[in-house]
């Protein structure tokens, strides 16, 4: 462990290196390889950071981690007072944004200097729990917070926007189309919302099983979206072009899918609580492969990830998670 001078905004906390105490496992072509990180952290979503590292949220601890997977070290950088992180993603700017529930605030690291820039919501906005948050193809960011609202913020002005979400309470998981599209959805409410991003209008795009808790969602290749439905036990696609829906359960006998992301082969992963596992899904052939996590009660709540590596945050085991498809 590296001590800081008294005052520094940094803590470095080492944890032994990944070929010494990291958890390996093989399924198939597929390495799995865990990441301790600092106890007591409990790190809810993950981006993997454009010098080969990964960022999480330390939800547990208020700070915004930085894993360095050569050495299994990890960089903490404190948020705020209060601060309860929770979406993390890379900007078009390659810094790390975060939706921070605590601090009812988008947050933007520096990468370099780790300077951090709070853009708080509106009073009249409330409490948002805020959740995921989405950049689309103008440098837009737009954010969900499950109290029932959705935003945008222009990253260079700082101007912000909040709007009140169709059926109230429920917005989750965003993601941005390759055409630039952006839809979220609503856990509560039941339903993918399509937003039209010039006049911030929703519109709600009911799934064929009903109070299926649609969780999060992620766009393929081709602009179809990707739905986990928590209550149904199913992953669902909406493909817009054709405005149809197609859903398929997910194997095991109590299946209970949290985050869902789609790699650049446009295989569909998703988290199983039930099965303590990830689950990768091919649109092609209809399949399912199980990947089973090494640490028991894992809860994997995001995943994201870069060519041949998909990565997810362990908030149940304080670890980060990585399976290598190369």
């Amino acid at each position: 462990m590296r001590r800081l001078a008294p005052g520094a905004a940094l803590l470095v906390v080492a944890v032994a290196a990944a070929s010494a105490s990291a958890s390996s496992t093989r399924v198939s072509q597929l390495r799995v390889q865990e990441f301790p990180v600092p106890a007591g952290t409990h790190p809810h979503d993950v981006a993997p950071a454009r010098d080969g590292g990964v960022w999480y949220t330390a939800q547990g601890s208020g700070q915004l981690g930085h894993l360095d997977p050569k050495t299994g070290e990890s960089t903490l950088i404190p948020l705020g007072s209060g601060s309860a992180p929770h979406g993390v993603i890379v900007g078009p700017d390659g810094a790390p944004w975060i939706t921070d529930s605590g601090l009812n605030a988008i947050v933007r690291v520096d990468p370099r200097t780790r300077r951090v820039t709070r853009h708080r919501l509106p009073a009249s906005a409330g409490y948002a729990n805020l959740n995921t948050a989405t950049f689309d193809r103008r440098g837009i960011l737009w954010f969900t917070g499950q109290s029932g609202i959705y935003g945008r913020l222009d990253s260079g002005s700082g101007r912000m926007r909040v709007f009140r979400a169709p059926r109230g309470q429920g917005p989750y998981g965003i993601t941005t189309t390759p055409s630039g599209d952006v839809y979220y959805a609503s856990l509560a409410g039941s339903y993918l919302g399509r937003i039209d991003v010039r006049t911030g209008r929703a519109t709600v795009l009911r799934p064929p099983t009903a109070g299926q808790g649609a969780r999060r969602a992620w766009s393929d290749s081709r602009g179809r979206i990707w739905v986990s439905e928590w209550n149904a036990a199913r992953v669902a696609m909406y493909d817009p072009r054709h405005k149809r829906w197609r859903e398929w359960r997910l194997p095991g006998s109590s299946p209970m899918p949290y985050a869902v992301w789609v790699d650049e082969r446009d295989k569909v992963w998703l988290s199983d609580f039930g099965a303590n596992a990830l689950v990768r899904f091919d649109p092609v052939t209809r399949r399912f492969t199980r990947v089973r996590l090494p640490s028991p009660d894992a809860a994997v709540r995001q995943i994201l990830g870069r060519r041949g590596e998909v990565w997810g945050a362990e908030s149940g085991a304080d670890k980060l998670v990585v399976v290598r498809t190369g």
